[in-house]
């Protein structure tokens, strides 16, 4: 039986920060993932999007997170070296219910703190966004907001943990938690562990993971997300994340992401799996053409759903703050955490960590190292750069993705991250990303994938 101080039951933005997070104190800590990889389920699709904090009430838990975790975003990004723009956002209203959300917005994040909001009038708006339709009336301007890669955000966050003496267990669902004198004991398919506290990250299955020990205050309501993305090299693409406040029902975000692609949706319907929907795709379709009536939908190379756990009480009424349950001294639970997620999803790991090295009355780790290396992208790199990397490592001077530029090095070096699928690969060098998706470097991919596998056996 393998025995940790710590065990995160979920691998992904949450459980992979969590565990980056608990490593700052001496704590053994271990991440059970039930998936092949991290950042798999809610976390593989979101819009992506650094929120400057100025959605949530004053006061709350939520709001003050989120102000801070996008203060120190970029410190993040560069520790993790991931990529980070931050880009800043507008936020626009063509009437006046929008216009009086806008203006709701703009209080509550002067009172959050939120640094250089503007409210910019329809000149303003379209001075600094010329893609945005005309009919615009007012805008939000908040220049602190960006975006990230989400997925390459986890799982630089899991690597830096594993590079301070974190394990992960993949395909590992936990079947069972009992109370064991001093802590539990959690069991999965193939295997049981001891540990002294439990924090439980399973995103969609957080509340079937509590009532395996407690019972959930909460239940999750699932709503589904349609998205669209356009290829890189679309002609017109505004400069900043485009929200959309509409006059009735759901608005629009437009994101331009760091890879350079622009990020449509979402719309909202209930939701049962990743499949996108007709009605859902031709929603973000109809409001793109509205808003933002330069962007060519016929760039389009891909599309996707996302799917977000919503808590809400017994009752059913909603609970718009992050909750975090703690049903025993040494068990903590996320449950339904969403929309900004990911932008506190470090905050958030560190504030249980925190509270869980206190209960276990550990001290500080003096070894911990926050910076983490990715995987060098020889497309990043300059003519005489690459032609030094190419001389030091061949393999670098075969594409295998051309879409997206990537080596034949940069793909073994995803294989041996931990990437097992062509998505995992995707996930970590951006192969099949690109305007044929893999339709030209899929089976080369999967092959390496394959070779890979027998060498391990």
């Amino acid at each position: 039986m393998k025995r940790y101080d710590a065990i995160v039951i979920g691998g992904g933005l949450l459980g992979c920060f969590t565990a980056r997070n608990l490593r700052r104190w001496d704590l053994s800590t271990a991440v059970l993932e039930a998936r092949e990889d991290v950042c798999t389920g809610i976390s593989r699709a979101n819009t992506a999007v650094v929120y400057p904090g100025y959605d949530h009430k004053p006061g709350t838990l939520k709001a003050a997170l989120t102000v801070s975790a996008n203060r120190d975003f970029d410190v993040l990004c560069r520790e993790l070296d991931v990529p980070f723009s931050r880009c800043g956002s507008l936020m626009a209203a063509c009437g006046p219910k929008g216009e009086a959300v806008l203006r709701r917005k703009f209080r509550n994040g002067q009172e959050n703190g939120v640094p250089d909001l503007q409210l910019l009038g329809r000149d303003e708006l379209l001075a600094l966004e010329p893609e945005l339709t005309p009919d615009v009336t007012l805008g939000l301007y908040a220049p602190t907001a960006g975006t990230v890669n989400p997925w390459a955000l986890g799982i630089a966050a899991m690597e830096n943990a594993a590079q301070n003496g974190a394990a992960l267990d993949r395909n590992a669902p936990v079947t069972s938690i009992t109370e064991d004198s001093g802590g539990y004991i959690v069991e999965t398919e193939n295997e049981t562990f001891s540990c002294r506290a439990i924090v439980n990250c399973a995103g969609l299955r957080s509340v079937a993971v509590q009532e395996l020990c407690y019972p959930s205050p909460v239940q999750l309501r699932i709503t589904a997300g349609d998205y669209l993305v356009l290829d890189s090299l679309t002609s017109h693409s505004p400069k900043h994340i485009v929200q959309f406040e509409p006059e009735q029902g759901k608005g629009l975000t437009a994101v331009p992401t760091v890879e350079g692609n622009l990020l449509l949706g979402p719309s909202e319907r209930p939701g049962v799996d990743f499949g996108t929907t007709r009605d859902g795709l031709d929603f973000v379709r109809s409001l793109t053409r509205q808003v933002l009536p330069q962007v060519d939908l016929n760039d389009t190379i891909r599309t996707f759903a996302a799917l977000r756990p919503n808590p809400e009480r017994p009752d059913g009424s909603s609970i718009r703050s992050f909750v975090i349950d703690r049903p025993a001294e040494r068990f903590w639970s996320f449950l339904g955490v969403k929309t900004p997620g990911m932008t506190c999803a470090d905050a958030l790991g560190l504030h249980v960590a925190r509270e869980l090295a206190g209960a276990l009355q550990v001290n500080k780790n003096p070894a911990f190292q926050p910076v983490r290396n990715g995987i060098v992208q020889a497309r990043n790199l300059d003519f005489e750069a690459r032609r030094r990397l190419i001389a030091e490592t061949p393999e670098h001077g075969e594409v295998v993705c051309c879409c997206e530029d990537v080596t034949l090095a940069e793909i073994h070096a995803a294989i041996k991250a931990g990437a097992t699928t062509v998505d995992g690969v995707k996930r970590r060098v951006g192969a099949t990303m690109g305007r044929c998706q893999g339709s030209r470097c899929r089976l080369k991919i999967e092959a390496l994938l394959r070779e890979e596998a027998g060498h391990g056996n």
